[in-house]
C-alpha cells in the first residue's frame, strides 16, 4: 500500500473519485494504485501528481526502493 499517497490525498481533503476526476483516470485504477495493486504509466504518475501537488517522480523513487527491500529481504 502506498501509505504516502494516502496520507497526501487526506491531507488536501480529496476523496479518491476526486483525485481521479482531476487525473482524468477511472476511480478504480486510482484506488488500485494508492492500494500498490498498479503501478501508473509515467503519464498517469504526471497526472496524479498534479491533482494532489507532489513530485511525479516519487513514484518511481519508492517502487525502486520497495524492490531493493524485497531482493534484500530474500
Amino acid at each position: 500500500m502506498r501509505n504516502w499517497l494516502k496520507e497526501l490525498r487526506l491531507q488536501k481533503k480529496l476523496t479518491h473519485s476526486e483525485v481521479a476526476q482531476k487525473a482524468n483516470i477511472e476511480r478504480s485504477y486510482y484506488t488500485m494504485i494508492e492500494q500498490g495493486n498498479r503501478n501508473p504509466s509515467v503519464t498517469v504518475a504526471k497526472a496524479i501528481a498534479k491533482a494532489i501537488g507532489f513530485d511525479w517522480t516519487i513514484f518511481f523513487e519508492n517502487q525502486c526502493n520497495e524492490t531493493k527491500q524485497t531482493k534484500n529481504a530474500i
